[in-house]
């Protein structure tokens, strides 16, 4: 299927050649503002068909679940930890993703402490795994009397969502498991019941919790599905060695461990510290639109495997 699509995308550059050719020798600028669309079309459907072939992981099609939490800094950082959660959800919704919030535990005062969700949808996993890292914030902050500037720091990590056919052994007696009425800033994310669900694996340290449902089955059926999920992840990394890298990314969330940077002040710039990409449009980044940062880095991988 791969190789029959690279054969049509070639066939069609060959044509478009022909005709830009013919174009100009009867200088029809109708034909040439033809072939100017056809080959803007070609490049999207190339950049797309590279896409899946830098996404070849047996992972990377499954679904995701993303957790996001802020780092030290009280409100500043909540707030910026919020920020990047609806960042994450104006790109899957661009992207034609659903998202669904699993846990949601809101700021003291502002923004969120942490927030976990699901995202479903065609190699959800291979797009969102570049987003894992440290997001680094440079603002006048809107909680500072003195309008001073201010960096503020969040995590994201991502897990892929396995399925049932992936075998994962959970011992019961490794897991405890408590309920809590679940909390939030409303609507969907509160409930007078101790519906909400925590579970914590002892052989790990692993915690995980679910309060989006009403009901404590559910939300409980969902905790285990996030459980396997890391606990699975945990497998593969703990097999390319890569563990304790992971474990200290997890511990520093502050200054030089960042990927990316959002600069709002005093010059507007996101610059990703892993491909050095740049992009002047901070509020466009901000808004979702963060596919240039996720293939730039794709494509890098991608280089450094061959």
């Amino acid at each position: 299927m791969t190789v029959a699509g690279w054969h049509e995308m070639q066939k069609t550059l060959t044509d478009l050649t022909q005709l830009l050719a013919l174009a100009m020798e009867e200088k029809d600028s109708h034909i040439l503002e033809v072939v100017r669309e056809e080959l803007s079309d070609l490049d999207r459907a190339v950049r797309q068909m590279e896409l899946k072939r830098m996404l070849g992981s047996e992972l990377d099609p499954l679904n995701a679940i993303i957790s996001i939490h802020a780092g030290a800094g009280g409100t500043e950082a909540q707030d910026w930890a919020e920020m990047l959660f609806r960042m994450y959800l104006k790109w899957m919704d661009r992207r034609g993703f659903k998202a669904t919030v699993i846990d949601y535990q809101p700021g003291d005062e502002a923004g969120i402490k942490s927030v976990s969700l699901t995202v479903e949808g065609e190699y959800a996993y291979g797009y969102c795994k570049a987003e894992v890292g440290i997001h680094r914030l440079v603002r006048i902050s809107p909680f500072d009397a003195g309008a001073r500037r201010h960096t503020s720091f969040a995590s994201v990590f991502v897990y892929p969502q396995i399925d049932e056919s992936i075998e994962v052994e959970i011992d019961e007696k490794d897991l405890r498991i408590d309920t809590f009425r679940s909390s939030g800033a409303g609507g969907q994310h509160v409930n007078k019941t101790d519906s909400a669900v925590r579970i914590t694996h002892f052989p790990t340290g692993i915690v995980v919790q679910c309060q989006n449902e009403r009901s404590q089955h559910k939300n409980k059926s969902m905790a285990m599905k996030y459980l396997r999920s890391r606990i699975y992840e945990l497998k593969l990394e703990e097999k390319k060695g890569k563990q304790q890298e992971i474990n200290k990314t997890k511990k520093d969330i502050a200054w030089g461990s960042q990927i990316r940077s959002y600069i709002l002040h005093p010059y507007r710039m996101v610059k990703d510290h892993r491909t050095d990409l740049e992009v002047g449009n901070a509020n466009r980044v901000l808004d979702g639109d963060i596919d240039d940062f996720i293939e730039a880095y794709l494509l890098q991988g991608q280089k450094g495997s061959c």
